[in-house]
């Protein structure tokens, strides 16, 4: 006989609690009280959020963080690099210090709190991602705390109770001259000095900033930055490792891991909506025999699509679809892209064209289809995420990113036929391939190309830098091309087909 355990809860049988005092129970979590700017993430957000508000602040922290890597690889300087970020970061990722006594300061920190976790768990489940966010969030917290309000980052770093050992009067008068030699101070006795494991400030030691004995180093107090930053990102890299090995319990909410598997592609290059605000103000509607014309303006993978049209007078589906939408973001008409297709199929009859490919392209306008269709005026033209994160194309098919889906050597070779043949940049292209910042190295080709319009408008200062900040759409990609390439002109008509402007 089993003998019964009656003091074990049975797991499948609920409390019977009383309804009344559940209703007027404290709640579980409470919401978090922000006393700093700064943040070291170390206590996990608790109160609730919405499921829009989930997705909305990780999309919003997520192009903050694309747009710093971009300023990595572009090597601007850590002033170029504040200054670039300043409206960046005002527009998405407000963070005001308490002396400004705005009445949005607790729900700007709540905001970036909770941010930094969702992505967090969205970036955990490889070490490349792991170590890329680690990076990227160390890069936006030194940025903070070099603009953070000198008092308010003392009370800050106080808060820390970081395990730095002060180095005694004594000691710093006895190792003076090796303090001095080290960091290049003519008066050791007027800083404050801490003595920390060298393994915790590997950037002063790369440097040769630090004086070194028995395994410790030296720091003045002028380098608190250094050491901040070190242990931010020693926390950051164990908050991570811990993050992963919880992921899997995320793997059975049907709500969460859709979301985070969104986000952790669009790190590949983040998403970016198109508008008809994209259209180019000083361009008259495109035709069908100025697409020729305007192709030179193309990003590289409708270049590749044109080509292979031009070449083979057909695509195949996904192909067509691609550039096709293209097409009505640059402001094709209807009427118009039919007559391109028709007159690119040179091969087929005009019953056989009418009967396989004309109502598609009609579809993709809204001009036919259901009655959502016919509203959503069809059908709106994809971004770079979008494009990379379709399935590859396989044999015939020309869709996609060449950048990801073309071996090095024939990328290479297809950006040498569209123009690019300066060698250094083609070895960045390579690297940037290589380590899958596919979207970098198309902003590279697209900077080189324009190098002498984009050095005109920063030296004049007639662009802001959202005009100039990283491209994540092809619409996009042909709009900024050609206004840099027809600057000053102010109405530039629409090039013809035989190569000149036509004017309206």
């Amino acid at each position: 006989m089993i003998r019964q355990d009656f003091s074990r809860v049975d797991p499948k049988r609920r409390p019977a609690l009383d309804w009344k005092k559940r209703q007027f129970a404290a709640p579980g979590f409470a919401a978090q009280d922000y006393a700093h700017r700064l943040n070291f993430y170390t206590v996990p957000p608790t109160a609730e959020i919405t499921l829009e508000e989930f997705e909305v602040w990780a999309i919003a922290r997520l192009k903050v963080l694309s747009e710093l890597e971009a300023c990595a690889f572009r090597n601007r300087s850590a002033d170029e690099t504040a200054a670039y970020m300043g409206a960046i970061l005002e527009k998405h990722m407000p963070l005001h210090a308490n002396s400004s006594r705005g009445g949005t300061l607790q729900e700007e920190r709540r905001k970036d709190h909770y941010s930094h976790f969702i992505l967090r768990l969205a970036f955990a489940a490889t070490e490349e991602l792991r170590r890329r966010f680690a990076r990227l969030e160390t890069m936006l917290f030194r940025l903070r705390f070099k603009d953070d309000d000198l008092k308010e980052r003392q009370g800050f770093v106080d808060s820390l109770g970081l395990e730095w050992e002060r180095v005694e009067e004594g000691e710093r008068r006895e190792l003076g001259a090796e303090l001095a030699a080290a960091s290049g101070l003519k008066r050791v006795e007027e800083q404050g000095w801490f003595k920390v494991d060298w393994e915790r400030v590997p950037e002063l030691v790369e440097q040769r900033r630090v004086f070194l004995r028995r395994g410790k180093a030296y720091v003045p107090a002028r380098e608190q930055l250094s050491l901040v930053v070190a242990e931010f990102t020693r926390r950051l890299d164990e908050a991570l490792e811990l993050t992963a090995r919880a992921l899997p319990r995320l793997d059975e909410d049907d709500r969460l891991a859709p979301i985070l598997a969104h986000l952790s592609q669009s790190f590949t290059a983040p998403d970016a909506a198109y508008s008809s605000s994209d259209a180019v103000d000083g361009l008259s509607t495109p035709t069908a025999a100025s697409i020729d014309t305007l192709a030179q303006h193309f990003p590289l993978c409708m270049q590749n699509l044109h080509q292979t049209l031009r070449a083979n007078s057909h695509l195949k589906h996904y192909g067509r679809l691609q550039y096709t939408l293209f097409l009505k973001g640059i402001g094709l008409s209807l009427d118009e892209c039919i007559l391109f297709w028709r007159r690119s199929f040179k091969l087929l009859t005009d019953e056989k064209f009418a009967k396989e490919y004309k109502y598609n392209i009609r579809h993709v306008y809204g001009d036919v289809g259901g009655d959502a269709n016919r509203r959503g005026r069809g059908y709106t033209p994809y971004s770079c995420q979008k494009i990379l994160t379709e399935a590859l194309p396989g044999p015939g098919q020309s869709h996609g990113c060449p950048y990801r889906t073309f071996g090095v050597d024939n990328l290479v070779a297809l950006l040498q036929r569209t123009g690019v043949n300066e060698r250094e940049v083609l070895g960045l292209v390579r690297e940037d391939v290589k380590k899958q910042r596919y979207h970098i190295a198309c902003n590279r080709v697209f900077e080189w190309a324009h190098r002498r319009e984009i050095r005109k408008v920063k030296e004049e200062g007639s662009w802001g830098a959202a005009e100039l900040d990283t491209i994540l759409h092809p619409n996009t990609y042909f709009k900024r091309g050609w206004m840099l390439k027809h600057l000053g002109e102010g109405n530039v008509g629409v090039v013809g087909g035989d190569g000149e402007r036509m004017e309206e």
